[in-house]
């Protein structure tokens, strides 16, 4: 995926009259952590230092494996979404 379709995912919002989308993670899509990583310009080890900290940062993940993480679509979308800010909104 890339940075111009979450941009697009980011921007896409729900009808007024159907209410908040329920997430459907067998189906909303999945990340690995090289994705991620790439998507949010940062290395892989500070996806993998954020899940090993105290407290665990970063997007929600799940542990497949012990070699094997993902991040579903829509839970990388809400954490981007939580961090965002908005100058004109902190006046």
């Amino acid at each position: 995926m890339t940075l111009h379709h979450l941009a697009h995912l980011l921007r896409a919002e729900a009808p007024a009259s159907s209410g908040p989308r329920p997430v459907d993670l067998l189906h909303d899509g999945w990340y690995t952590t090289d994705e991620v990583a790439a998507l949010l310009g940062v290395d892989a080890s500070t996806l993998r230092r954020w899940r090993t900290s105290q407290p665990v940062q970063g997007p929600p993940f799940v542990r497949l494996t012990s070699r094997v993480t993902m991040y579903s679509v829509p839970d990388v979308q809400r954490w981007l979404e939580s961090r965002r800010v908005d100058p004109s909104e902190a006046a």
